[in-house]
């Protein structure tokens, strides 16, 4: 999707922080980090969001969970928060699937 900004930055258009990337997935730092550690996994397929997840693109979310245990293992962080918001109401602001994931601080329960 030419307007979706995660498809652009998937895509090498616009620059990012870059944890991690393969052909499936990209994972970079978020530019308003709400935790000491706070990067954005996102496939390269465009999918709107969780409720979009179906038998045909499932193995990718597999593939981005296989991937944020890697890095988190990488970085050191042995707790962490994975998150992603669905639909404007739960706070998704892009609409392409994106899971956040949080670590370096306490995390209060429930989120605001």
């Amino acid at each position: 999707m030419s307007n979706c900004l995660f498809c652009n930055i998937a895509a090498g258009e616009i620059p990012s922080s870059k944890v991690y990337e393969d052909e499936l997935c990209l994972a970079f730092y978020d530019i308003d980090p709400q935790a000491p550690t706070h990067f954005l996994v996102i496939p390269k397929a465009h999918i709107s969001s969780v409720s979009e997840i179906n038998e045909e693109n499932g193995a990718i979310v597999a593939h981005i969970f296989q991937v944020i245990a890697q890095e988190t293992k990488k970085l050191g962080l042995d707790s962490y928060r994975v998150v992603s918001n669905i639909g404007a109401q739960a706070g998704q602001s892009v609409f392409h699937l994106h899971f956040h994931v949080l670590a370096g601080r306490d995390m209060t329960w429930p989120p605001g």
